[in-house]
């Protein structure tokens, strides 16, 4: 079931900062239930924004002067969906920071939800993990996003806004550009051999939009959720079962030493870091109910 808002009294509004495939997702499941914002810093996908049900909002992080009208208009904001990335640069993300500025005259806000990572680990050597785990970055890449959710909590604290923070694996549906796993597997591109090989994690987009809508209404402050499905498997094990569901060719298999040779420094790092994580947390305080537990379940229903 989706959620419903979190006023009853009258329709609420919601904010959407970072409205690409997960936004839209969002958008879909909460139409006729909320009022919705979408900011984009694309002129282009204004009309897209505004076909799916938001009223779309120009402006960009990076540029945070020109962020007035984000401002004026955030304070219509019962709720914020904030999933807009960091910049890929820096140890510390400055878009988190504008936004932060934009809100700060904002009476009505109550919640906002943040889609961070779950690189904030960096490796665990294979681990089960629960939330309660502290960040241990590896990657600049993720130090951004432990800045953010650092920036996100303060502000929580300060204001009295409940912040959520889902930490999200892999994202994946048939559907998704750049999403589909049977798209690695056309290129051919390989994956480690048994003995080097790592734990993975994943969620379809579509059970991520249902996170992001059930954080929404029942995310508690200052919460961490994993937004992951049920199965922790091993990377090349993972694509062996998507090759098995689509009929595709498995990947080749390579040694560590010769992956280094012939991957580049971001493909590497993905293969340098090990955990698998528990969503108890999304299933009971949030009560979320995956559609999709495991990829065979994705490819049952043809998403």
């Amino acid at each position: 079931m989706t959620p419903r808002p979190h006023h009853c009294t009258r329709r609420a509004t919601l904010l959407i900062v970072g409205c690409g495939d997960i936004g839209l997702r969002v958008l879909r499941l909460l139409r006729g239930r909320w009022r919705v914002l979408a900011l984009s810093a694309t002129p282009q996908r204004l009309p897209v924004l505004r076909a799916a049900g938001a009223w779309p909002v120009a402006g960009d992080l990076d540029r945070p002067a020109g962020l007035a009208r984000l401002a004026e208009l955030a304070r219509l904001a019962d709720a914020v969906l904030h999933l807009a990335p960091p910049p890929p640069a820096g140890d510390t993300d400055p878009r988190t920071a504008a936004l932060l500025r934009a809100l700060a005259g904002c009476r009505r806000l109550r919640r906002l939800v943040y889609a961070s990572t779950t690189g904030v680990y960096g490796d665990c050597g294979g681990a089960r993990i629960a939330e309660t785990r502290p960040p241990a970055p590896q990657t600049a890449r993720a130090q951004r996003r432990v800045d953010a959710e650092a920036q996100l909590r303060r502000f929580g604290r300060r204001s009295g806004v409940a912040v959520s923070v889902l930490r999200i694996p892999g994202i994946y549906a048939l559907d998704r550009a750049g999403g589909d796993p049977r798209e690695r597997l056309r290129r051919g591109s390989p994956v480690l051999a048994a003995e080097d090989d790592v734990y993975t994690n994943h969620v379809h987009a579509d059970d991520l939009a249902r996170a992001c809508a059930a954080a929404l209404w029942r995310g508690a402050p200052q919460r961490i959720y994993h937004a992951c499905d049920d199965s922790a498997m091993l990377m090349g094990d993972h694509f062996d079962r998507v090759a098995a569901l689509s009929g595709l060719p498995r990947p080749p298999r390579i040694s560590r030493a010769q992956a280094a040779v012939q991957m580049s420094a971001l493909q590497l790092s993905f293969l340098g870091e090990s955990r698998r994580l528990d969503n108890r947390r999304l299933k009971r305080e949030l009560r979320l109910r995956l559609r999709y537990p495991t990829v065979a379940a994705a490819f049952a229903a043809g998403g």
